[in-house]
């Protein structure tokens, strides 16, 4: 036999409720556009820092992993302030095709009475 441990089986999922009320909300399709902004941002500057422009006189696997963290920062900070705009083109085009779609302070109320 193999070493390999058996995955345990998927718990089913009958009776229970899925909440999808939060998908409907535009709040939370911007918060994934921008999400979405700064993992495009990031793959663009860690494509350019593959490139390798210039020889690194110190270059070390410390380096190399502060620079990807500093990179993951600045993408953040440039989806959050400065966006290229394919979050916002992206939010745009999933909004045309959910015409249920409404911003978050407008949702009705959930039916049970239960907040979320």
């Amino acid at each position: 036999m193999s070493d390999i441990p058996a995955l345990p089986a998927a718990a089913p999922t009958s009776g229970i409720g899925l909440d999808t009320s939060r998908l409907s909300s535009r709040a939370n399709l911007d918060k994934a556009g921008k999400q979405f902004e700064a993992v495009f941002a990031g793959m663009m500057l860690k494509s350019m820092r593959q490139a390798h422009l210039a020889d690194d006189l110190f270059s070390s696997k410390g380096l190399d992993t502060f620079r990807e963290m500093q990179d993951q920062n600045v993408a953040q900070s440039m989806a959050d302030h400065a966006p290229l705009g394919i979050g916002k083109a992206m939010t745009d085009f999933l909004a045309k095709s959910q015409s249920n779609l409404q911003p978050e302070s407008t949702r009705p109320a959930e039916p049970s009475g239960e907040t979320p």
